[in-house]
């Protein structure tokens, strides 16, 4: 790699899908624009309906080779996703939210830490570069006026490369998000993710289906990313969810599918075991918010999703059902109800998910 070609190297692409943002997408492009030269932010204006596409149109003005507004018609957030992946230029991808945005000093280290990495002609050569960074991220939370941080030293060791069957234990509220995640933008390629279109609750696509195509992970215990939770409008929010369970449960359904479990467990047996959770988490949250529901058409919708993961995968369904979490959602009776509503508020206090 020649001298000038280094000097055009996009390290970090972002992308920022918007729709109807402009109350607060600034906030979050102006995080990113510190990057300068180094970055590449793609605001895609997905068929938004107030100045979101104005904003994004000055942006490109202002900060031209740095930043690119996309216009498309409306898809949902994981149109957004595909369509700044497919015009990526950075060596790394990273999704951030309009309505989030990144702390400048963790910022800072992380660009200088992949400026590192990728300025060492040797590393390149024999391919040792990380394919996916980890950095903590907050729950900001609007109506309670409190930050949480979510790290990850308990399971990755600091500031080291390592792999997957060198990872620690998760804790049982701990998880691996989107926002705490940034690929390299071939992994991503590789894995074949693209995700679903007018479908809420798909970054839980992103942040697994490329796991399996990592070989090397690099952990930074830096604040990186703000998670802004609150809004009446958020995806997050239960009442919201609850509108939109039809989603979370299509979204379940195929991220229960996309990996081989048994051919990930041949390889990395801890990746697997962490997969096999995250499933099990997300079937705990459909299940859960169906008998929330309360209705005959949703306990319907609930035994269908069990079934449907039984005649698909057995082994997954059985393991599901007994040894992990999501088992406990699916209680017979209406006693069994009644404990799982019961379990779900408590968890939902202790660890302040929506």
């Amino acid at each position: 790699m020649n001298q000038n070609m280094e000097d055009k190297m996009k390290y970090i692409t972002f992308t920022v899908p918007c729709y109807n943002s402009q109350d607060y997408m600034e906030r979050c492009i102006e995080s990113l624009l510190p990057g300068g030269e180094d970055v590449e932010i793609i605001i895609v204006d997905d068929g938004s309906k107030d100045a979101t596409g104005e904003i994004a149109d000055y942006y490109e003005r202002q900060y031209p080779g740095i930043v690119k507004a996309v216009h498309k018609e409306n898809g949902g957030h994981g149109s957004g996703v595909n369509a700044g992946l497919k015009r990526a230029s950075g060596m790394y991808f990273k999704v951030v939210d309009s309505d989030d945005w990144l702390d400048e000093t963790a910022y800072a280290k992380l660009l200088g830490r992949i400026k590192d990495f990728y300025g060492k002609k040797e590393t390149r050569l024999i391919g040792e570069v990380p394919d996916l960074f980890v950095c903590n991220y907050l729950y900001d939370h609007l109506d309670e006026g409190t930050s949480r941080v979510m790290h990850y030293t308990n399971v990755f060791p600091v500031e080291q490369m390592c792999d997957w069957n060198e990872i620690g234990r998760f804790h049982a509220s701990q998880y691996l998000i989107m926002h705490a995640l940034i690929f390299r933008t071939e992994v991503l390629r590789r894995s074949g993710v693209v995700l679903p279109e007018h479908t809420f609750y798909v970054d839980n696509i992103f942040a697994y289906q490329p796991l399996p195509f990592v070989q090397h992970i690099y952990y930074m215990n830096i604040d990186l990313y703000h998670y802004y939770i609150g809004r009446e409008d958020q995806s997050v929010n239960e009442k919201v969810l609850m509108s939109r369970i039809d989603q979370q449960i299509l979204v379940t359904e195929i991220v229960s599918k996309c990996v081989d479990l048994n051919e990930v467990k041949e390889i990395y047996p801890k990746l697997a075991e962490y997969m096999c959770r995250n499933i099990s988490i997300m079937m705990a949250i459909s299940s859960i918010h169906l008998l929330l529901i309360n209705s005959q058409e949703a306990y319907s919708k609930r035994r269908q999703l069990w079934r449907g993961i039984k005649e698909e995968n057995a082994r997954l369904y059985f393991r599901l059902k007994y040894t992990t979490l999501s088992g406990l959602t699916y209680l017979p009776g209406k006693v069994g109800g009644m404990l799982t509503k019961s379990g779900y508020r408590a968890a939902r206090k202790i660890y302040q998910f929506q």
